[in-house]
């Protein structure tokens, strides 16, 4: 997976792919390859959400800290 890769380009990707499988417009030959890079950009989205979420909880509890010391 390219570093290069956003979360709104993969997403994007995604929903091209499940369109093209969901109007039938997909090749029989190349259905098996989309579908694995669907996976790929799966789990490249769950890791960036994953990722996102640790640090806002990590931002909020700093946030929460800095109060506690006032």
């Amino acid at each position: 997976m390219s570093q290069e890769l956003t979360y709104e380009a993969a997403y994007s990707e995604l929903q091209m792919i499940a369109e093209e499988i969901e109007n039938e417009t997909v090749s029989v030959d190349i259905l098996a390859e989309r579908v694995k890079r669907a996976s790929l950009l799966i789990e490249f989205c769950q890791q960036k959400l994953r990722a996102t979420e640790a640090e806002v909880n990590n931002i909020i509890k700093q946030m929460e800290g800095n109060r506690g010391e006032k």
